[in-house]
């Protein structure tokens, strides 16, 4: 696909960080996180664990739940993502895996982790790791930086191909160890890019703005990542 087509996907993105805000944010320090989204919530939170890009970014879209099933409702304007991020105060290195549930899809359905992000009136900065729902060729992976401000962010990585599509049951995962943005897939690496930018902020996970289909991950795990591993 092109990149000018790409370039209207990728939600939002990258500068200068601020404060992450919480409504309920539980313990102040955390170093992992799962769940297989057991709640019907809109947005979800799962007792004060999460907060969402329409609840404190406003600009942005929320993650809402059934049983067994996260999914995105996106913004009302171009590149307003559905964000979830997790609260608490998380150490700068992280990694983050999501399963896939692809129902039906169509124009550019993405499931993305979020890596050292954070939210606040108006803001939405950190990575976004995207992974593309669509079959064949026209599949695609992006790594972006996003800058804050709605439809404001950086391409770090911006490939295609059909060995970038996921669908139900494929495991993706990103890591962050210092300037250092690893991606997978089923546990092979397909990615990989740096960028020093932010040295904080929250894990999580999202959806690409606007309609694209029935599809969202089925569980999710973050924990901090060691650097030994790289």
């Amino acid at each position: 696909m092109a990149t000018i087509l790409l370039a209207y996907l990728a939600g939002c993105s990258v500068g200068p960080s601020t404060k992450t805000v919480a409504s309920h944010p539980p313990a102040p320090h955390a170093a992992s996180y799962s769940t297989m989204f057991p709640l019907t919530e809109s947005p979800i939170s799962e007792g004060g664990h999460w907060m969402g890009g329409k609840m404190i970014g406003l600009d942005w879209g929320d993650v809402s739940t059934t049983p067994g099933y996260a999914f995105g409702l996106a913004g009302p304007k171009a590149y307003a993502d559905s964000v979830a991020l997790l609260t608490g105060e998380w150490p700068s290195n992280q990694s983050v895996e999501a399963e896939v549930g692809k129902r039906a899809v169509f124009r550019y359905p993405e499931v993305s982790i979020r890596l050292r992000s954070s939210l606040a009136k108006h803001n939405c900065d950190g990575y976004e790791i995207s992974y593309s729902l669509k079959d064949g060729y026209a599949a695609y992976l992006i790594i972006v930086r996003w800058n804050g401000p709605l439809a404001d962010f950086t391409y770090l990585l911006n490939v295609q191909g059909k060995q970038y599509a996921v669908m139900t049951g494929d495991v993706v995962k990103a890591t962050v160890v210092g300037n250092e943005i690893r991606t997978y897939k089923n546990g092979l690496l397909m990615g990989t890019t740096k960028d020093g930018s932010y040295t904080g902020g929250n894990p999580g996970f999202g959806f690409n703005e606007g309609s694209n289909g029935d599809y969202g991950i089925s569980q999710f795990s973050a924990t901090a990542s060691d650097a030994s591993t790289y």
